[in-house]
């Protein structure tokens, strides 16, 4: 019990310390680190970094050898060194560019969807299908197609309507394949 009760107090003292350490040269510190990386976050990082290792480290500003600040300064600089280092060894990272999403699904879905229709328009008439590929494939409005294929308006409509019907049926399962497949 004596044990943990002054391992207690030396915690206090250590803590004590660093806060002392921190009160008198944290300002100046906080200065050189930030001289030292240019970034202020970075510095406040590199502040904490010396002051975990003063504080894992008391008797170095206790001992009486040297100033606490130079000790404090030098532990600083070498934390930047190493961490500039670090970043050279590992190869630098490329943030992804808006204009290159990443891939979110396999094309291969794509490909198959596509010929699924294409197999799916090569089944329907030929008035129908050039109603299709005006409207849908080639994005015109109702009088662009009907200008287009040289047919009234209302007739562009009713094929439109006709080979849409036809699609679905064509993919409409044929009665029994789904008992056939959950079963």
């Amino acid at each position: 019990m004596a044990g943990l009760l002054s391992r207690r107090r030396d915690a206090d003292g250590d803590e004590a310390l660093i806060r002392g350490v921190y009160a008198e040269h944290g300002r100046a510190l906080l200065a050189y680190a930030t001289r030292l990386t240019s970034d202020h976050a970075a510095a406040e990082d590199v502040v904490q970094e010396t002051l975990v290792r003063a504080w894992k480290h008391p008797e170095a500003l206790i001992n009486g050898k040297g100033s606490t600040r130079g000790w404090l300064l030098t532990v600083a600089r070498n934390i930047v060194i190493d961490r500039a280092r670090a970043r050279g060894v590992r190869p630098t990272e490329v943030a992804e560019e808006p204009s290159h999403p990443p891939i979110e699904r396999d094309h291969s879905d794509a490909v198959v969807n596509t010929t699924v229709v294409l197999d799916a328009m090569d089944k329907l008439s030929g008035s129908h299908r050039d109603v299709l590929v005006e409207l849908y494939f080639r994005g015109a409005t109702v009088t662009e197609a009907a200008a287009t294929l040289g047919i009234p308006a209302g007739t562009v409509k009713s094929r439109s309507h006709h080979a849409l019907k036809a699609l679905r049926e064509l993919f409409r399962p044929a009665p029994g394949v789904l008992e056939e497949v959950a079963g």
